[in-house]
């Protein structure tokens, strides 16, 4: 459980004031920050307003005895004289959607851990429960790891001036019980912040079973299989940090800035075993590189800062993935992008291929999917929040996003925003073809040959030639080892 709560002094501050000066009756948002459940404590780094919905309206607003909307800025006689038979209106599912596209713009180490309220006192009191169903939406919306399983209620009353934070346990019945008033002050928080940065290139084949065809109604689901793969090779990586090998969690390092390699079993195959046995129709080829920022507050140990960045990893390819979902993926490039000089097929950065399928739902030809990539917009202090963009798009587009996700404005000078992925090393292309897909185009060449006999002959049904290449490999050995030992009987009658 959260006990106390330490949110950035300078930034708050300006929060406030911008506050008083609009004067708004009411408001809400989002906070983000980072929890920890080993030092027990929060840490707040920024309060975003959730902004008007698609109607234009407010997502929050009091409403009065009369069943009035009142959403203009108060006045101080009515901040205080505010009929006891007002109430407190959220629109819980905007906030969830606004948590959702906020956390994607998130660096590691940087969560929705909550959210915000101005409001007078006694509204705030009559509303807990309004408050307690919202940050429950905030937290299914935002759908990150957090470390503990608390989030944050941070009170902004307008009457009197102060600020207060509960914790908030998450719960399948969520009640005003559910709050818990925590410590909470204000210091200095990004002074004393380290930033870590990986960039982690991986390739990855995946086989696509005979029998899994049935389920696979989308590209996006065999991807997710792809991030869950990922999500278990990042598990058994070694880390090496600024050129040296971490292998213990409590390192301690005084640096600002750090570099973190990951590095990845050689050999490691645990699709062998399941592509002997099993029947494979295809592969979905996975490549590219993925950047990751994370930021560790000076308390906390290394190994959480690794944690963040291989969680930073996982959710970057997962936030691309919803970006498709959510454009229809109707960019698909269907057509096969060859060599004819190596017959090897090339695609962008962070794509994904599949072939070798024998059905409509995956094509047998190559196809090739591009995913957004990301890149890193100046925030606070020297710290980066990220956004994504599609291989048409360019930096203009990240104006909107973050005028009205984040409510900050992009940076005069362009060059401040980094694309470390356009310049990362990226395997672009495969110089000989894979095992899998040589297997395929065998088997079509040897179903079209007997289509085509049985045509000719037409003596009944049409009987596949399709040899299974490991009975051929088997076979193979099998004379070998034949070979090898006759070789000995006759080499020992010869010497008797």
């Amino acid at each position: 459980m959260v006990k106390a709560v330490i949110g950035d002094e300078t930034q708050l501050k300006s929060i406030e004031t911008r506050l008083l000066k609009s004067s708004p009756g009411s408001q809400v948002g989002l906070v983000i920050g980072k929890l920890s459940s080993k030092l027990d404590r929060g840490f707040v780094y920024d309060l975003i307003p959730t902004p008007l919905n698609d109607a234009g309206e407010p997502p929050c607003s009091v409403i009065d005895g009369a069943g009035e909307n009142r959403t203009s800025k108060r006045s101080s006689s009515k901040a205080k004289s505010q009929p006891e038979s007002s109430a407190l209106f959220i629109d819980s599912d905007w906030v969830s959607e606004h948590a959702r596209q906020v956390s994607r713009m998130l660096p590691g180490g940087m969560k929705v851990i909550g959210i915000y309220i101005w409001v007078n006192e006694n509204l705030f009191k009559s509303s807990t429960l309004t408050l307690c169903q919202t940050i429950r939406g905030v937290a299914e919306g935002a759908s990150q790891i957090v470390d503990c399983n608390d989030r944050l209620l941070l009170h902004i009353s307008y009457s009197p001036l102060r600020w207060l934070c509960r914790s908030c346990t998450l719960a399948s019945n969520i009640s005003s019980s559910n709050l818990h008033p925590c410590d909470y002050k204000m210091g200095k928080i990004f002074g004393s912040i380290q930033t870590f940065r990986c960039t982690y290139n991986f390739e990855i084949r995946l086989p696509i079973f005979h029998e899994d065809r049935m389920r696979i109604e989308r590209i996006s689901d065999v991807l997710q299989d792809v991030i869950v793969d990922l999500t278990n090779e990042l598990g058994n990586v070694k880390t090496v940090l600024d050129g040296k090998l971490v292998t213990e969690d409590d390192v301690c390092v005084s640096d600002d800035f750090h570099e973190v390699e990951f590095l990845a079993p050689l050999f490691q195959d645990q699709y062998l075993e399941a592509c002997i046995q099993k029947k494979v129709a295809g592969v979905l080829y996975f490549m590219g590189s993925v950047c990751s920022l994370s930021y560790l507050n000076s308390k906390e140990p290394v190994s959480q800062a690794l944690a963040d960045i291989k969680e930073d990893i996982i959710r970057s390819l997962q936030s691309r993935l919803e970006i498709l979902q959510d454009e229809g993926v109707s960019h698909i490039e269907t057509a096969t992008h060859d060599d004819p000089a190596t017959g090897s097929h090339k695609t962008s950065s962070n794509s994904v291929s599949c072939s070798g399928a024998s059905d409509s739902q995956i094509p047998r030809k190559w196809l090739s999917l591009a995913l957004p990539r990301r890149v890193f917009i100046p925030w606070l202090e020297g710290a980066y929040i990220s956004d994504y963009l599609q291989s048409s798009e360019t930096i203009e587009v990240l104006q909107d996003h973050c005028s009205e996700l984040m409510s900050m404005e992009l940076p005069t000078d362009s060059s401040e925003i980094l694309e470390p992925e356009v310049e990362a090393p990226v395997l672009l292309a495969s110089t000989a073809k894979n095992f899998w897909d040589f297997v395929s185009e065998n088997r079509t060449s040897n179903q079209d040959r007997s289509a085509s006999k049985t045509k000719k002959t037409g003596d009944g049904p049409n009987k596949s030639s399709d040899i299974n290449p490991v009975s051929a490999i088997l076979i193979l050995v099998i004379s070998i080892v034949l070979g090898i030992v006759i070789y000995f009987i006759k080499d020992m009658q010869i010497r008797r």
